[in-house]
């Protein structure tokens, strides 16, 4: 389902994942009932994303944990593939994988309830097939966080 932003930048969606365009991206949310902080450490943890990523087996990373300039490697659909993680923050990181911008990975606050959250893969338009590759995701990952 795809929405769109209110005049507040309040997401317009039905459940626990959405789908809203934001300009270049689509961004793909899920509400994780889990506190920002350890919901985004968990989100940057390389040795936790094959528990949660349906297209991710194996990775090779220099940080356990992404920080700007880590670099390493995933294996995707049988192929090891380079990435470079071009910036990161507490609550957000970007890669470039094979050399190509990539999905970006980002936790937004709620600031009416500091243990909840919502984390969202923002998925370039042009690779909007992956969108349902990402909701898989954010549901994996929301078990994970919140069943800790």
């Amino acid at each position: 389902m795809f929405g769109t932003r209110t005049a507040a930048g309040d997401a317009d969606f039905d459940g626990r994942v959405s789908v809203v365009r934001e300009g270049a991206t689509l961004a793909v949310g899920r509400d994780i009932d889990a506190p920002p902080e350890r919901t985004a450490r968990a989100l940057r943890d390389t040795r936790r994303w094959l528990d949660w990523s349906p297209s991710v087996s194996g990775v090779e990373s220099t940080d356990r944990f992404v920080e700007t300039g880590t670099t390493g490697r995933v294996r995707v659909v049988g192929a090891w593939i380079p990435f470079r993680v071009t910036g990161a923050t507490r609550l957000r990181w970007d890669w470039v994988v094979a050399g190509i911008p990539a999905t970006g990975h980002r936790v937004d606050r709620y600031s009416e309830d500091p243990d909840r959250c919502r984390a969202v893969i923002e998925v370039p338009l042009i690779a909007a097939p992956y969108v349902p590759v990402c909701r898989r995701a954010l549901d994996r990952f929301a078990a994970l966080v919140e069943g800790e």
